[in-house]
């Protein structure tokens, strides 16, 4: 069977769809994907570029390709900075920041990559308190 999910950046000036189901979706904890996302991990989705395309916004898009890098690369919005769908630089690929999807894809991550290098920081999120809202600020007296 297959799917359609759609996403978008913070500002809705940029848009796309891919097709499923025959797609990966991982966390990655390369230091690349932390610096790119600002957060202890990516959560990626990764396509074949047949099965991704552009709704709007094209113009939009700025990429960063990392000049060590045989794969990575990073595309964002340039209008509000938010992360994009980037192609690989080998063109085989189409990573899918999760974060940006506005429709849930219908399936979980199903591994960790580099996880030699996660951050010693990092905890089960699982573990830790929840609250339904911003919890106000405690001031120290």
């Amino acid at each position: 069977m297959s799917t359609t999910t759609r996403g978008s950046c913070l500002c809705q000036s940029v848009s796309y769809q891919f097709h499923g189901p025959e797609y990966v979706f991982q966390y990655c904890h390369c230091s690349r994907c932390r610096k790119f996302t600002g957060s202890a991990h990516a959560a990626n989705i990764i396509v074949d570029p047949k099965q991704f395309e552009w709704l709007s916004g094209e113009a939009n898009i700025g990429r960063f390709e990392h000049p060590e890098a045989k794969h990575f690369a990073t595309s964002f919005c340039k209008q509000c900075g938010s992360s994009l769908p980037w192609m690989s630089q080998s063109g085989t690929a189409v990573v899918i920041p999760a974060g940006t999807l506005d429709e849930d894809p219908g399936i979980k991550p199903t591994q960790n990559i580099f996880w030699k290098s996660r951050v010693t920081w990092r905890c089960e999120v699982d573990e830790l308190p929840k609250f339904d809202e911003l919890q106000p600020r405690k001031v120290k007296a």
